[in-house]
């Protein structure tokens, strides 16, 4: 087995993230007495339908089980260090649909428990520990993920406000194994969008390359997608979060097929996300336009990958992809005017309007970014990320140019801002829609790891568009 398959072989560390939560609240001033009590995720049915809507289990309980069956509870004692996990049992009607659920034999093989009960046990088990701390014993909960039939008899208090934030702070720093999941993913939605591209050569719609990605991650174990994909052909790239993906490949007035396709998009492994943004050219060979762009936000995205490692200040980096840009885009005609000036009147903000990356693990926009929306400095209102980046983190770097009138537009109407844009220059670059190119990356103490392997180089991912 190579290296990825010898870790992802072991279990899922949840009795080790059941700890570090423990530490967490501690470290909040909360005593040591006490449980972590968490819900899976209800079966729910589809309304006016008897089949259950898809499931997607809740992020806080598979940290601290690493199950995926729904309807099951765990408890972390705190004080005797106990991680016990309540699975639903076998119901002889459903059985005749479903088959045999896990029993609790073959769930303590699988899971990083101490022990597996019934769900039928769990206000029993509540109940013990109760009595066993004399009044002593707090329950951390999430608020509105506790049923109504669970019961917290004897417990001095049942906290509901700390354990969501300590767990979102938790899940930043990621283990070897939960970045062997990432790692997964990653892979798995490289050769989607390989397939993606190849698949481009022959489609005459979006939703072509986006079925070609899609089957191809479900073929490989990634069953989920980890956000609705974006396949964004033409002007349609200049749409940040472009869903629609129905576009004909080809320009209604030219009758010719559109310049380039961007593609944002990754599979969900295990519930670890890849979040990969590509763009490659419609006939082989980027337009020139469309290459020049490419070029720039590579460049963007590289210098600011070469700058992590533990400890960088996010904002630094970027601010240094709106640095790049305006030096780009100044080479190109589109932007005029000293660097320091277009810099502090934040005219690149037009083109490369949202936050350079997000951390990524259990969710796409993963927990514990402290962003700040409120922030009136246009540059850095929607970075989604704020502060240091630790060892262990996963973030993704992600720059972009975009033309979308919507958002330009209002600097060129402007008086304060409009000199520094030549229009007759931009007026060529309309049609390249956006460029965005997006990369996930492990935060090491002496720098960085790239986790995803899709070809990204004009070379490569022209040689797979011919």
């Amino acid at each position: 087995m190579t290296s990825l398959e010898s870790i992802l072989a072991g279990k899922y560390p949840a009795k080790a993230h059941a700890r570090r939560v423990a530490e967490g609240l501690q470290s909040r001033g909360h005593g040591s007495h006490g449980i972590i009590y968490l819900e899976a995720q209800k079966t729910r049915l589809i309304e006016d339908n008897d089949e259950a809507m898809p499931f997607r289990q809740r992020r806080p309980f598979f940290y601290l089980s690493g199950c995926l069956l729904p309807d099951s509870y765990l408890i972390y004692n705190i004080d005797l260090d106990e991680l016990t996990l309540f699975i639903p049992p076998a119901d002889p009607e459903a059985v005749i649909w479903s088959g045999l659920p896990m029993s609790a034999v073959e769930a303590q093989k699988r899971y990083d428990v101490d022990c597996v009960l019934p769900t039928p046990e769990v206000n029993a088990a509540l109940s013990l520990i109760a009595e066993n701390n004399a009044g002593k014993a707090v329950a951390f909960v999430i608020g509105d993920q506790v049923s109504d039939s669970t019961r917290f008899q004897g417990f001095v208090e049942v906290n509901t406000s700390s354990l969501q934030s300590v767990i979102g702070n938790c899940r930043v720093v990621k283990d070897e194994y939960e970045v062997a999941l990432l790692r997964k993913a990653n892979d798995i939605s490289a050769k989607a969008h390989v397939a993606a591209i190849k698949a481009s050569k022959s489609a005459t719609n979006e939703r072509e390359i986006e079925g070609a990605f899609i089957a191809t991650c479900i073929a490989h174990g990634a069953r989920e997608q980890a956000y609705h994909p974006i396949v964004a052909c033409g002007e349609n790239g200049a749409t940040l979060h472009y869903g629609k993906n129905d576009d004909s490949l080809v320009d209604a007035t030219t009758k010719q097929r559109k310049a380039s396709v961007l593609i944002d998009a990754g599979g969900e492994y295990s519930t670890y996300c890849a979040d990969i943004t590509r763009v490659f050219p419609l006939g082989g060979k980027f337009r020139p336009e469309v290459r020049q762009i490419y070029e720039l936000v590579l460049q963007m995205q590289m210098e600011c990958i070469e700058m992590l490692k533990e400890g960088i200040q996010w904002e630094d980096v970027h601010a240094h992809a709106h640095s790049v840009a305006i030096k780009g885009l100044k080479n190109l005609g589109i932007l005029r005017g000293p660097d320091n000036e277009l810099l502090e009147k934040r005219i690149s903000v037009a083109f490369f309007p949202h936050g350079l990356g997000h951390y990524l693990g259990m969710d796409t926009h993963d927990t514990g970014g402290n962003p700040n929306y409120e922030d009136e400095d246009t540059m850095f209102k929607y970075l989604r990320v704020r502060g240091h980046l630790p060892a262990g983190s996963v973030i993704t770097v992600e720059p972009g140019i975009y033309f979308c009138r919507f958002i330009i537009e209002p600097f060129l109407n402007s008086d304060e801002t409009n000199a520094y844009i030549n229009t007759d220059v931009l007026e060529r670059y309309w049609s390249v829609g956006g460029v965005r190119i997006e990369d996930n990356i492990h935060i090491t103490t002496n720098g960085f790891e790239n986790l995803t392997t899709a070809p990204k180089t004009i070379e490569e991912v022209e040689s797979l568009a011919l």
